[in-house]
């Protein structure tokens, strides 16, 4: 997962047994039955398929033993493409530096977890930043992406702001209505988590939506990404993974109150008032307007890659239709 992303501002605290850590340099064989499923941080509703696939049964009614393990120093794409796990949670925007980084990095994109960017900027209301351009004068929380400030520079310029005059706050946040309690006045979250928190917190807030601002930023993030050595030595036990999980989602899209109980029984540590609310809003999501669950559209995933390009932001080029495939898909 890329450095302080958003999404590690998810809940902090201790999983429960039902996961498993990978241990660097095991020697356990990994054949087309077992399976390591790596997650990007810590349980959440952009899991929680992959929790009711595993609990309804799924994985094992595909004959697969699939075991979810938590990111250790490395990011869940690292361990993918190492092959300490065959598939993981990954995002777009992460996943292009990497393909250039090694243009053989075995790693692609499987299916899409969401089908619509749900992240954007959040800060109070009374800080008055009700448009991109309002972030002038404002602190912002960054980790310092390239990608990050990036994007927040072309939405303040599409509106005639001046990113020069935000002011960049190095913050790691891992709670965002204390960070907007301090010194700080925006955070990039992603809403299904940290917005939902603000909201059941009661403090009223102002969101600037990436996907709505800018039609670039509506990329894949979060999506499934797979070892590509895997996908291409176990091609049926890939499609009865993907088939388990989109059952899961299914399952999740059509019984979201069950679903939430259902993560929740897997991660005790999680506030169950924000994982029901959560799993409401983030729901129709899963889907979306796709004919079917996780398909990747070339066009926006292209999109963006075409604006890394024309932004060099990036060493080389990104070609068009690089780094996903439906294939898997059922």
């Amino acid at each position: 997962m890329k450095k302080n992303n958003p999404i590690k501002s998810f809940v902090l605290s201790s999983l429960c047994v039902f996961f498993a850590f990978c241990v660097l340099g095991c020697s356990k064989k990994i054949d087309a039955q077992n399976i390591s499923f790596i997650l990007d941080w810590t349980p959440n509703t952009n899991h929680t398929g992959l929790f009711v696939a595993q609990e309804k049964g799924f994985f094992a009614e595909e004959g697969l033993n699939v075991e979810i393990i938590q990111p250790s120093e490395d990011s869940a794409t690292m361990m993918v493409a190492s092959g300490r796990a065959q598939f993981g949670v990954g995002f777009q925007d992460s996943l292009a530096p990497a393909i250039l980084r090694d243009e053989n990095i075995p790693v692609t994109a499987v299916a899409a977890l969401l089908q619509h960017n749900t992240s954007g900027i959040v800060s109070l209301k009374k800080a008055g930043i009700d448009t991109a351009k309002k972030l002038e004068g404002k602190k912002y929380a960054t980790w310092n992406s390239p990608i990050e400030l990036a994007t927040i520079q072309k939405v303040m310029e599409n509106e005639g702001g001046d990113f020069s005059k935000v002011q960049l706050i190095p913050s790691t946040v891992y709670d965002v209505v204390t960070a907007l309690n301090t010194e700080i006045d925006s955070v990039w979250i992603y809403y299904a988590w940290d917005g939902i928190k603000l909201e059941l917190s009661g403090l009223e807030t102002n969101y600037l939506d990436f996907a709505k601002l800018d039609e670039v930023f509506d990329y894949y993030t979060p999506l499934f990404i797979a070892n590509s050595d895997f996908l291409k030595a176990h091609p049926q036990a890939s499609k009865k993974f993907l088939k388990a999980l989109r059952r899961g989602y299914e399952y999740a899209i059509d019984n979201p109150d069950e679903a939430a109980e259902i993560l929740c029984k897997c991660a005790p540590e999680l506030d169950r008032e924000l994982v029901l609310a959560s799993q409401k809003w983030i729901t129709p999501y899963y889907k979306a307007e796709a004919e079917k669950w996780g398909y990747i559209e070339a066009e926006r995933w292209n999109r963006f890659f075409r604006w890394l390009n024309d932004t060099e932001l990036l060493e080389g080029k990104l070609p068009e239709n690089f780094g996903f495939t439906n294939e898997y898909l059922n």
